[in-house]
């Protein structure tokens, strides 16, 4: 009754603000607990030498300060930009070039296109487990069939390798991500209409004059939040890399987010692993701000 009567005393726009807050509370409370107070307390932590148990030693910026003069971290972190550079470029010529092939009507394209997106809806984990056995220098599919052709003369420890374990983490990343790029920029371009393409053909424009001025000025908002999203995802990347080769051999793939696990959970050393997981956000919002700035839309 009590409630009811509150209710009633309520204006029109009144309840409709009380039915908003209603509706976002739950995703505001997620928001909350799942990403604002991680962020801070893993910058609370990382003013402090600590073993998660206890509160040791408060430090200050004692640990971002020594970032700047361990070239090991700024090794990782030149490591993860490369990984993240040939990934990303990876997924846009090859989702791109699957999204305009899947663009035009062909027999079985549907079912063509439920294949490609397999390796995006298949865990990582699994992935990683299967790519590294494939890879197996003593069972692996790739030396048995290399030496049944007779191209290698004795079986190759292809992940053991600096020389090939990062190409290799790069062409399983890009195999994995591309199907994203692919839906993205397929959604993209059924966008387009066919008013302007024909337009463009009776001006005369060719293949290459149609890309560059039809499909990518009306691809822009979805080329760049892919470039976003994509670039975000993969320079932060870990369970690939962590399945295959642990960041391995001779540290040729020790991606940042390695190094961070690495410090936490096999030295210990929380107070460290925070101060560098919270530079790396860092680095993720100056990558985003940029990539918006250099590639947003001109108005007018």
């Amino acid at each position: 009754m009590k409630r009811a009567h509150i209710s009633a005393g309520l204006t029109a726009a009144q309840k409709d603000r009380l039915s908003g807050v209603l509706f976002i509370l739950p995703s505001f409370l997620a928001l909350v607990l799942l990403v604002i107070y991680p962020m801070l307390n893993g910058f609370y932590t990382s003013l402090f030498n600590t073993n998660l148990v206890n509160r040791n030693t408060f430090v200050g910026l004692k640990y971002y300060a020594e970032l700047f003069t361990k070239p090991d971290f700024f090794t990782s972190l030149f490591t993860s930009l490369k990984f993240t550079f040939f990934v990303v470029v990876g997924h846009f010529l090859v989702g791109g070039g699957l999204a305009g092939l899947l663009n035009k009507p062909f027999k079985g394209r549907m079912a063509f296109r439920a294949i490609l997106v397999l390796p995006w809806v298949i865990p990582e984990v699994s992935i990683g487990l299967v790519w590294k056995w494939i890879f197996n220098p003593v069972y692996g599919l790739i030396n048995f069939y290399l030496l049944q052709w007779g191209w290698i003369s004795e079986p190759v420890a292809w992940l053991s390798n600096p020389q090939t374990a990062f190409p290799i983490v790069v062409f399983i990343s890009v195999w994995k991500g591309f199907p994203l790029i692919m839906l993205l920029v397929s959604a993209g371009l059924q966008t387009i209409s066919s008013d302007i393409l024909e337009a463009g053909v009776i001006d005369g424009a060719n293949k290459l004059q149609s890309i560059l001025h039809i499909y990518l000025p009306s691809l822009k908002p979805v080329l760049l939040s892919a470039l976003i999203l994509d670039t975000l995802w993969w320079f932060k990347h870990f369970t690939l890399v962590w399945m295959t080769t642990a960041g391995g051999p001779e540290n040729a793939t020790n991606l940042v987010s390695i190094d961070i696990y690495k410090t936490a959970f096999e030295y210990f050393q929380y107070g460290q692993a925070a101060a560098r997981s919270v530079l790396v956000f860092v680095i993720c919002v100056i990558i985003s701000m940029i990539q918006r700035r250099v590639l947003r839309e001109k108005k007018g």
